[in-house]
């Protein structure tokens, strides 16, 4: 990813492919300025495990509730836009889980953006220790390896219903339908399902993911230097009109196009690309 700013370096990580069903990738973030940072992180409807390294950060929800992180903390699904804090020399390393993944792990899926310690998900002082080992290490892709095996012997093969989930691609199918047919299972009980292991229901991540598609078309449009053709966007991501594209916007991320466009040097993503 190419640096917004000398002074705050960040870039995302790759995951080996055997890992590819648990965690997107991770992505790293550092404050090399001798002042406080605060940048805005896009929603990504994936569960995140964030280990903070230097002094605390802090992330402010949209409803301002302070959320200080000392170590390690788990958030997400990550359904709204936040800010974040790194104070001057200080790091954060975000794991971005997958799908089903947080579920796999700890047998329960995450439903709060205020925040656990996850050595409390798993009533262990495992993950304290963790960081110890991690923030030792000199380099954000050596971190990540270590916690990569680390989470080896704890995840749990993925269901049925969860890899069809998963793999579900076509837009202009119902997921829940489909799959409720397939299994010759109820509709009730893939829902269930969806949002026991995800956290989150099919409506919910057909709505972010139109709004991921806007996203990336003006995105594609700024590095082009075109101008932005937004009846194109409202078009090509399947939104009724101009209002229902705002909606979204202020929905997620509590500001128009517009403004995303104006301050998006300031708004970071370390959700799925």
């Amino acid at each position: 990813m190419q640096e917004l700013q000398p002074e705050y370096h960040q870039f995302k990580i790759s995951i080996p492919e055997e890992f590819e069903t648990v965690f997107t990738h991770f992505y790293y973030a550092e404050n090399r300025s001798s002042h406080s940072v605060t940048k805005t992180l896009l929603p990504s409807y994936q569960t995140i495990l964030l280990f903070c390294f230097g002094e605390n950060a802090f992330m402010i929800t949209q409803e301002k509730n302070i959320v200080e992180v000392n170590k390690c903390i788990v958030l997400g699904p990550i359904r709204q836009t936040f800010d974040y804090t790194l104070p001057a020399g200080s790091s954060i390393l975000v794991a971005n889980f997958k799908d089903d993944a947080f579920y796999r792990f700890f047998g329960k899926a995450m439903v709060s953006n205020q925040g656990t310690h996850p050595d409390k998900l798993l009533q262990d002082n495992c993950f304290t220790e963790l960081w110890h080992h991690i923030s030792a290490l000199s380099s954000a892709e050596e971190k990540t390896s270590y916690i990569l095996e680390f989470c080896r012997p704890y995840l749990r093969d993925q269901d049925k219903i969860s890899k069809l989930l998963s793999a579900f691609e076509s837009s202009n199918m119902n997921p829940v339908k489909a799959i409720a047919e397939q299994t010759s299972q109820s509709e009730r009980n893939i829902q269930l399902k969806q949002k026991e292991q995800f956290g989150y229901s099919s409506k919910e991540i057909a709505r972010y993911s139109r709004f991921l598609k806007a996203i990336t078309l003006i995105e594609k449009e700024q590095e082009s230097g075109r101008k932005i053709e937004w009846f194109n966007i409202i078009d090509e991501c399947g939104y009724y009109d101009q209002s229902q594209l705002i909606h979204d916007f202020k929905h997620f991320i509590n500001i128009t196009p517009s403004k995303y466009v104006k301050f998006q040097k300031d708004i970071c993503r370390s959700g799925t690309e």
